[in-house]
């Protein structure tokens, strides 16, 4: 897939101080329980190695079976509760920060956008991912 060079943003507030945000995002056992971008997806795995050089696996299937895909790459640099950048396979690269604002986190997630499907989808899918994170988050009590 190529790489269109054009960056999107997205953004959310989560009600959680830093701390557990940065748990929720990064640990195996919480991403397979928000990494989606509709109810009729799930993530049956994931796999982080959380360091640089490290390398992650998300598999993403949908519900019924029809179809699934594994999301995965490797980090370029990682500081914990602020700061986490990473390629993904195709060699787009994506970054996500970690603002503490006392009990909240503002999460900053930028990535390059491919060129298969258009920027208003890429944009829609990932605010619709970062949108189920912060849900999950607020809700869990499983920090």
């Amino acid at each position: 897939m190529e790489t269109g060079n054009k960056t999107i943003t997205i953004e959310t507030t989560v009600h959680k101080p830093v701390g557990e945000v940065w748990k929720y995002w990064t640990e195996p056992q919480h991403i397979t329980k928000w990494n989606n971008a509709s109810d009729d997806w799930h993530v049956p795995k994931a796999e982080n190695d959380l360091r640089v050089g490290g390398s992650f696996l998300t598999r993403m299937e949908a519900k019924d079976g029809s179809f699934g895909f594994d999301f995965s790459g490797v980090y370029d640099e990682v500081r914990v509760n602020e700061f986490i950048s990473y390629t993904i396979g195709d060699g787009r690269t994506v970054t996500i920060t970690f603002i503490s604002q006392e009990n909240d986190t503002k999460v900053i997630e930028t990535f390059e956008a491919e060129t298969t499907n258009s920027i208003e989808m890429q944009e829609a899918g990932w605010q619709s991912i970062l949108d189920n994170f912060k849900k999950y988050s607020e809700t869990s009590k499983e920090a």
